[in-house]
């Protein structure tokens, strides 16, 4: 039977906001609900449908002024999310978090803008990081991971939990490469650091930085200078770890000190080692899950948060790598018959 829901929003300008820049938000949430007519008119939203999708969608438009109301700017992208969270608990009958409470949280505030988690994949991953000694993200690119782990650090740096940030990536893509790249050593692996220079960039003064690096608040680092070291209250970010080895990996691990936090981040679908040789990320989460204080988050395409076509580009390769693995032959009927089998 078809259902109408009036919505009246009463303070000044909030439904402009509700609405969206060029009516993204408003698109969102039709694109959503499609079986309900959504209509806005001055201060007025008003719902026509089937009274399930009525209510469904009027939940969503509420909780999105619940998000906005926390002081949460309102984009398509947190729409979506919003509305996608709604979706996963009502399907699941678990009680998680509201949006609201997921999408307002603030990690960062630095430079005139808060930096909060943007899914509930990202939330997760934040609270494990706040929880645990050793962090492992692993997931796509576009997650988050190593952004949202540069985010901590800085919090914890500003805080006074820890003395210094150390930061570190494998530059085994290079290989014998990097010999034929111009300058010094340092210039030579800047190319593979310059993801971690960049998202320093955005939450620290950058005219600060180089004093930070100087005085050793800061460190930078390619993940061979490890070697040797006990890292104490410091927090410690070892990023595109699927590109360590398994010695590397434990190596790196063993560094850890009084005081410190480790967050190792890395995509195990994006490993770039010689052919044959094991991921150390992967040997990782094979080889420490259960054990005390170390948290392992898995992030997917869900939590994207760069172009929607990047979530969708992540899905479609998965979908095409699953497809491959169904359809290849079972080794075991593929090999040779051997004399005893044919005795």
């Amino acid at each position: 039977m078809t259902n109408s829901r009036v919505v009246v929003v009463d303070e000044p300008g909030v439904m402009a906001q509700l609405v969206g820049a060029g009516d993204g938000v408003l698109r969102e949430l039709e694109r959503a609900f499609p079986q309900v007519d959504v209509h806005v008119r001055g201060n007025t939203l008003t719902l026509t449908g089937e009274e399930a999708d009525v209510t469904a969608a009027a939940t969503a438009f509420e909780e999105l002024r619940a998000i906005l109301a926390a002081g949460v700017p309102l984009t398509p992208d947190v729409a979506r999310e919003s509305v996608r969270m709604l979706r996963v608990d009502a399907g699941s009958g678990a009680r998680d978090d509201r949006p609201v409470a997921v999408l307002s949280r603030s990690i960062l505030s630095t430079r005139g803008r808060t930096i909060r988690p943007k899914t509930q994949g990202q939330a997760a991953y934040v609270q494990a990081i706040e929880k645990h000694t050793i962090t492992f993200g692993i997931g796509p690119a576009g997650t988050g991971k190593t952004y949202l782990a540069m985010a901590q650090a800085v919090a914890a740096l500003q805080g006074k939990r820890v003395n210094r940030i150390v930061l570190t990536r494998p530059a085994v893509e290079a290989g014998e490469r990097l010999g034929f790249l111009p300058g010094s050593l340092s210039e030579k692996i800047d190319p593979y650091l310059r993801p971690l220079y960049d998202a320093l960039h955005d939450m620290v003064d950058p005219e600060s930085i180089p004093k930070l690096i100087e005085a050793g608040t800061i460190e930078v680092a390619p993940l061979a200078y490890m070697r040797g070291r006990t890292l104490n209250d410091a927090f410690i970010i070892l990023d595109e770890a699927q590109n360590t080895t398994r010695e590397q990996m434990k190596m790196f691990l063993t560094r850890l000190g009084f005081g410190s936090t480790m967050v190792v981040t890395g995509d195990i679908t994006q490993v770039d080692l010689p052919g044959g040789t094991t991921s150390g990320l992967r040997a990782a989460r094979d080889i420490l899950t259960g054990v005390e204080d170390i948290g392992f988050c898995e992030l997917t395409a869900d939590d994207v948060v760069r172009h929607r076509l990047v979530s969708d580009i992540i899905t479609a390769y998965a979908r095409d790598d699953e497809t491959k693995v169904r359809r290849a032959p079972d080794r075991q009927q593929r090999r040779p018959a051997t004399r005893e089998d044919k005795a």
